[in-house]
């Protein structure tokens, strides 16, 4: 018989121990050890008759592999199908992340709406609402086809059968915390239930080429509730970002076996569900002020595609003994870092000065080639002397004060141009390459200060 016995998991990382111990060797975070019980199945001897002998694999040179185009079905939505590298892969296991009420089940409805419009088998199982309300949400969307199957069970088992039995091309769980095995006696979102219940969809995915989309919550920090090894267990891990009570959302790509993680998809929020923004760049600079100091447009690559975002900066005497600094959108340490070589390199007095920096539309960039839009920013508005509309900047600041090369200059470009820039601001290295533009001004500077002579 099977033997009982509890063992400790954290409930970070997943990592197993046979005692509770304070801080977990895995991923050293303190107080995430929580116990649990697990069954120990007896282990078959090779004399008895219940056990197989299977015939094991043997290596294959990797010369001798032949490859194969992957096949892509399109989900009807192009900013999904950008996120996924293309399309859905046959087989894949996708994890869909995000806060409660951001869009996630909305997304996946349309998509399965759009797929079971092209005659394709479609099982939507979702364990926190009931066929009712999934029908009230859809109804919203519009007609929907015979292909779209709903199931509302929570039992991995009775969920396997039902696969089994309806053979469908695409299944969404929706959540995967609410799901849990019987041959587990821990409680659903566990992160022994939340293991195995991944580890049995993996195997119903590869062994039946289904492909499968796992819901996933996300905690307080921003990470898929549960143990960290669910993330290494699926192909791709997709996670939608933005305010809940904004109409803007983001879908990126943080893993994808089939493609690119650069790539993000941009998503309105809208009363008959997520419409797609062909165009992010018009959309974030949309109602951007005219003739006032502390702003002016950057631009950062997101994959292959060229965002254009409003920089914001608000700089003032401060009345505290530690001025405050406050960043939205960005990253504030590297705020810091950039403040601190505009004093030490520009000349500029902004140790006594509060600094708030804002990502106009909500978005939030990392790529260092937002430094100069920043940087200009701060300058602008300490200075409260306005930059030109019609001015554009990109460069990484190192430093040193000097203003480093960027990649993919000459599309940055061609997009502030498509959206009737005239003048470009951006590291003498990557003159040439912006130059191949026509019919815009481009502004090559080797550190700060030509920077600041520039817009002053």
């Amino acid at each position: 018989m099977a033997k009982a016995k509890s063992v400790f998991f954290c409930q970070n990382c997943g990592y197993e121990s046979a005692k509770w111990m304070g801080q977990c060797p895995g991923c050293h975070e303190w107080n995430t050890f929580a116990e649990e019980p697990v069954v120990v199945q007896p282990s078959k001897k090779s004399g008895s008759p219940a056990a197989v002998k299977k015939e094991r694999p043997k290596p294959v040179q990797i010369t001798e592999i032949q490859i194969s185009e992957t096949a892509r079905t399109t989900t009807g939505i192009g900013e999904f199908d950008r996120v996924l590298g293309g399309g859905i892969v046959a087989g894949s296991l996708v994890l869909v992340g995000g806060d409660p009420g951001i869009g996630k089940s909305t997304l996946l409805l349309q998509t399965c709406r759009n797929l079971a419009g092209m005659n394709r088998k479609v099982l939507y199982i979702s364990g926190e609402e009931s066929l009712q309300q999934i029908k009230m949400r859809a109804e919203r969307m519009g007609k929907f086809s015979d292909s779209l199957l709903l199931l509302c069970e929570t039992n991995l088992e009775d969920i396997r059968e039902a696969i089994l039995r309806m053979m469908p091309e695409i299944v969404i769980i929706d959540s995967i915390q609410t799901m849990y095995n019987e041959n587990i006696s821990s409680a659903p979102g566990s992160v022994s239930q939340v293991r195995e219940t991944t580890g049995a969809l993996l195997q119903i995915a590869k062994g039946m080429n289904i492909t499968v989309f796992i819901v996933g919550h996300v905690t307080k920090e921003g990470v898929v509730a549960g143990p960290r090894v669910l993330e290494h267990m699926v192909d791709t891990v997709l996670y939608f970002e933005g305010d809940r009570h904004a109409i803007y959302r983001v879908l990126r790509s943080v893993k994808n076996r089939f493609g690119s993680t650069n790539e993000i998809g941009v998503f309105e929020m809208r009363n008959d569900g997520l419409a797609e923004v062909e165009n992010p760049s018009e959309y974030m600079l949309s109602g951007k002020p005219e003739g006032a100091s502390g702003s002016i447009v950057a631009c950062s690559m997101e994959g292959t595609r060229p965002v254009l975002i409003e920089v914001q900066a608000l700089v003032c005497r401060s009345n505290l003994a530690f001025p405050r600094r406050t960043a939205a959108g960005t990253d504030l340490n590297r705020v810091n870092l950039l403040m601190a070589v505009l004093e030490k390199r520009a000349g500029l007095q902004l140790s006594s000065c509060d600094a708030y920096i804002n990502i106009a539309g909500g978005i939030r960039m990392n790529e260092p080639a937002v430094d100069l839009g920043i940087v200009l920013a701060v300058i602008s508005s300490f200075r409260d002397q306005p930059i030109d509309e019609k001015t554009i900047a990109f460069g990484e600041v190192g430093l040193s004060g000097e203003v480093r090369a960027v990649s993919m200059a000459e599309q940055r470009t061609q997009e502030a141009k498509k959206l009737g820039f005239e003048t470009v601001i951006l590291p003498e290295v990557s003159r040439k390459q912006a130059e191949r533009v026509k019919g815009i001004r481009i502004v090559g500077v080797r550190n700060v200060r030509d920077a600041m002579s520039v817009i002053l």
